[in-house]
């Protein structure tokens, strides 16, 4: 008598299984290498210097602070002028500096002065040339050798 056997049947899992490790470990791979060429930089090249300058304004904004008297950055919207007042206390010393007036929408209008208080400590700057809206005014000075700075938005 004869036997006849029956074939045998093939399945596909074992082939599916290992294929699939095979993809998840080539895709791991592809991650590992993207990852290796991603350069990791500081944000800018002069990263620390920026951060010690970044430091020193601080500490001129504390020293500004602890002044006897604030700084004064006053707009007067019917005389079309800006008016600054440094406290008295600076009074006889010299006092150097920049006035810088920033339009954040457009850059084209940015401009500075020099600061020059009169001998009452005050500067009065002209608006009638800046564009109403939004402004940024930062002042930065030195008054005997001491640093200092103020900023203060307006609305022309």
């Amino acid at each position: 008598m004869t036997t006849m056997t029956s074939p045998t049947k093939r399945t596909f899992w074992p082939y599916a299984i290992v294929a699939a490790f095979v993809l998840f470990a080539g895709f791991i791979g592809y991650l590992v290498q993207q990852a290796m060429r991603t350069s990791v930089d500081l944000v800018s090249p002069n990263y620390y210097q920026q951060e010690l300058a970044y430091q020193q304004r601080m500490e001129t904004v504390a020293r500004t602070a602890a002044l006897p008297a604030p700084v004064e950055i006053e707009h007067d919207a019917a005389a079309r002028r800006l008016t600054l007042r440094l406290p008295a206390a600076m009074a006889g010393q010299q006092v150097r500096g920049q006035v810088h007036l920033f339009r954040p929408s457009d850059q084209h209008l940015d401009f500075s002065l020099p600061l020059q208080p009169s001998a009452t400590l005050q500067q009065q700057i002209s608006t009638a040339r800046m564009q109403s809206g939004y402004w940024r005014v930062r002042l930065d000075f030195t008054a005997d050798g001491q640093a200092y700075f103020v900023e203060r938005n307006i609305t022309l």
